[in-house]
């Protein structure tokens, strides 16, 4: 069985069911021909039920990989395989276990289906031994709760695609974890994993998508629904709603309905006994109210303007930054930085915190302005360097991360600014419509702060009010839980940690009690003014189904992330025993159905992983021009086919822009908000993150500046910097960094190897595309692969200290002598 990709013409003809730059196949479509998602909201929890339709198009058994999202916060507690006239309940088992289950099936010829979790995000179903002319269907149950946005809205949103993600490191030797189109990485190593394969442009709607919610109020005053990316059609009696998704709609954006309530009870206390009666889940809500006194604060703002930040997420990111940045008072101090590949600042702000005064503010909004999306998502760096910023405890600390959140290297960033985090307050704006929400809810939740979902330009003045309040002072700090006739079990509260209560913004703590479901519980802190601050609720026993299952998935987030920043050694145990007790997925475990009967004899199923669409908006309106090449016909075999869905364009070439000219003082007043550039040219549709033009010289804008400071540039003849100055600026950077660590062995070398390294790499790579001699840096670039985590510190400190030479020769500054007392021995 063959697939052919026919030759583009020069002028595409009409064709009623195919667009430009479809694929043309002897089978018909894709396994995978529909989603139907059906969710049940009662109060402020869902009851989800998504069912995925496989198909086998082929005279040949299948195995089919399906690399797709869920909500972050939801609690998988279910899988079930029909086909034909069989039905087989899943299995929740220890991971390893539940693999070697299904492969063992599929080699003796059973059906069988297996879902796992990569991300809180980014699950894989496989399912094998499809029939040829077969559809199996698989069924995943759900229990997801309504995050509150403030006290009178709470939002239920449903993914629909992953999104590409930028995978920083070294390629790892040995094969691929997944079946993914990424490389495993040393940043990354399940990178094949969380990489579907991307249809081209054009492609004809190849899954049929079906959404229905029914609506429950369950007593709370719900006053409208809005749905902020699809259109819907509503019906209902009053009291109960359905909505439904209109007919044709892609998997390209995340289904998202807003619910609007009146103000109601600002604390309240929900108990849930287990049908055995001896333990029960808890569910506590507190809407806090009033003012908090301000204090002084220190301000980092961190701005992502990478290459999957183009188009309209770009235009949003630096509106809500000018207007974050518009807040700040004169005793705030703050820093603001831009980063891809390498980080800028604002011109004459230097390279630590500024005051917020007008000129100050001004600068930052003018170097917001001229900002364009380019290069890739390298985040560990500049959040690091905000926590370092961040270094005066006397003062509120807040550190706010405007980004879409398209990185897989997830864990390593969690990991590496945990203990960096401590006493500051980590705020994130996600920007897209696919979202990476599971990592920015996880940073904002080991960072004691909150997360706010962007999907349009019409949700950011909204979104910017909440963010208002979370960056403000909070109404009470040191929160902890107290309990009166209640008995809790010991280390079961989630969040852990709860946050700091803001005004206006909702605290949900859940966990488990034993015995009577009685008693009140109290969160006290310490208000804003330094007295004391408390807010009490009484218990009262209702039903809720889905209370357990919810509490047990934030409580596994818990566990799984202590994981990641290095817990005891039993924690593994400890995550697997609890997703096991209370039957809900989790990173060490899997559900996996098995069909007993036997449907194919000793033939291996082809292999196919379906390829998804690209997020809607991130192809820009206008793509770059592509070199123009003589057309190819090409015939591929079936198990090649998911590598055909997969296009990455050339970058741009040409010098970077040059630096705006010097500007007068800047008036008093707040500072006004420049026009909005029009940006770099667009990213070329269909182009993964991090696949945008090389960055230019650091602290130089992306295109030309507007608005004020486009009259006054001037662009002196002769003055257009090579593209080698360009290099040798951003090692000039790197090195800067490098001589900040620590001299400690595990410093050096994780600087060595997750940072210095993907930079290296790039630099390398974009040199060799300009017939730039890189052989030191290549030369560096080998070292450093060579170099295993485990060395001991005489080979790290000669590989840094070599490191360190190699990029002073290159950026012609001489390394600073080493003092005698920190020679080497």
């Amino acid at each position: 069985m063959t697939v052919r990709i026919l030759p583009l013409p020069d002028t595409a003809p009409p064709a009623p069911d195919h667009g430009l730059g479809a694929l043309s196949t002897d089978i018909g479509n894709l396994p995978l021909d529909s989603v139907d998602v059906h969710a049940s909201i009662t109060g402020l929890a869902a009851g989800i039920e998504i069912v995925q339709g496989f198909r086998n198009p082929s005279d040949k058994p299948l195995e089919a990989t399906y690399i797709f999202p869920l909500p972050d916060r939801a609690a998988v507690t279910a899988l079930r395989m029909e086909a034909a006239d069989r039905v087989i309940e899943g299995k929740l088992k220890e991971r390893g276990q539940a693999r070697q289950d299904y492969d063992t099936a599929i080699a003796a010829g059973q059906r069988a289906a297996i879902a796992e979790e990569d991300r809180p995000d980014v699950f894989t179903m496989r399912v094998g031994n499809i029939l040829p002319g077969e559809r199996v269907t698989i069924r995943l149950s759900l229990d997801q709760p309504l995050p509150h946005e403030s006290a009178s809205s709470a939002t239920f949103r449903f993914p629909l695609v992953v999104a590409p993600r930028y995978i920083p490191g070294a390629p790892l030797a040995g094969g691929r974890a997944g079946s993914g189109v990424a490389d495993d990485t040393g940043a990354v190593p399940d990178a094949s994993r969380i990489s579907p394969p991307v249809l081209l442009p054009g492609f004809p709607n190849p899954v049929r998508l079906a959404v229905t919610v029914d609506i429950d109020p369950a007593g709370l005053p719900l006053t409208q629904i809005r749905s902020a990316l699809h259109v819907v059609a509503e019906e209902g009696d009053g009291e109960r709603t359905t909505v439904r998704l209109q007919a044709g709609e892609r998997l390209d954006r995340d289904f998202v309905l807003r619910l609007d309530f009146a103000p109601h009870e600002s604390a309240a206390l929900s108990l849930i006994p287990d049908e055995s009666g001896e333990e029960g889940t808890f569910n506590l809500t507190v809407l806090p109210s009033g003012e908090a006194k301000p204090r002084p604060r220190d301000v980092v703002l961190v701005l992502d303007r990478s290459g999957s930040m183009h188009g309209w997420k770009m235009v949003a990111a630096r509106r809500a930054a000018a207007r974050i940045v518009d807040t700040f008072r004169a005793e705030d101090r703050f820093a603001v930085l831009s980063f891809d590949t390498v980080i800028e600042r604002p011109r004459d702000l230097g390279s630590g915190l500024a005051d917020g005064t007008d000129r100050n503010r001004f600068r930052a909004v003018e170097h917001l302005a001229a900002l364009g999306a380019r290069g890739g998502t390298e985040m560990l760096t500049p959040l690091d360097e905000g926590c370092r910023l961040l270094a005066d405890s006397t003062r509120d600390r807040v550190l706010v991360l405007i980004t879409d959140g398209q990185v897989g290297n997830e864990d390593q960033l969690l990991a590496h600014l945990e203990p960096r985090l401590r006493g500051v307050r980590v705020h994130t704006v996600g920007i897209d419509q696919a979202v990476n929400a599971g990592f920015l809810n996880r940073l904002a939740a080991i960072g004691g702060g909150r997360c706010e979902l962007v999907e349009s330009e019409d949700r950011l003045d909204e979104a910017m009010e909440h963010i208002h309040h979370r960056i403000a002072a909070p109404l009470a700090t040191g929160l902890t839980l107290h309990a009166d006739g209640l008995e809790i079990v010991p280390d079961t509260v989630a969040p852990a940690r709860p946050s700091a209560l803001f005004p206006g913004v909702p605290l949900q703590i859940a966990g488990r009690f034993r015995g009577t479901p009685s008693g009140t519980l109290s969160v006290r802190g310490t208000a804003s003014d330094g007295t004391p601050w408390a807010q009490h609720a009484t218990g009262i026993v209702v039903e809720d189904s889905a209370a357990r299952s919810i509490w047990a998935r934030a409580h596994l987030r818990d566990l799984e992330d202590r994981y990641t920043v290095g817990g005891p050694d039993d924690l593994e145990q400890r995550i697997i025993a609890t997703s096991l007790r209370f039957g809900v997925l989790c990173r060490f475990t899997a559900f996996v159905a098995v069909d007993s009967r036997v449907a194919t004899e000793g033939e291996a199923p082809h292999q196919v992983v379906q390829p998804v669409e690209m997020p809607r908006g991130w192809g820009g309106a206008a793509p770059m021009a592509a070199p123009r090449i003589a057309p190819a016909t090409f015939s591929i075999d079936m198990d090649m086919v998911p590598d055909a869905f997969s296009s990455a364009p050339a970058a741009p070439s040409g010098p970077p822009p040059m630096p705006p000219a010097s500007m007068p003082p800047a008036p008093s007043g707040p500072p006004p908000m420049p026009p909005a550039p029009s940006g770099p040219p667009p990213m070329p549709q269909g182009a993964p993150p991090g696949y945008g033009a090389p960055p230019p010289v650091s602290g130089r804008p992306s295109g030309r500046p507007h608005g004020r400071s486009a009259a006054r540039t001037r662009r002196p003849a002769g003055s257009a910097p090579s593209a080698l100055t360009g290099f040798q600026q951003e090692l000039a950077n790197v090195l800067g960094r490098l001589r900040q660590v620590p001299e400690t062995r595990e410093e050096r070398i994780h600087r060595l190897l997750s940072e210095l390294l993907p930079i290296l790499e790039s630099i390398v790579q974009r040199m060799q595309a300009l017939s730039l001699d890189a052989t030191p840096l290549a030369a560096l670039r080998d070292d450093l692969h060579r170099l295993p985590p485990t060395a001991d510190e005489t080979t790290v400190n000669d590989q840094w200290t070599s490191a360190l030479q190699v990029l002073a020769d290159f950026t012609g500054e001489p390394q600073p002598r080493r003092p005698f007392w920190k020679r080497p021995r």
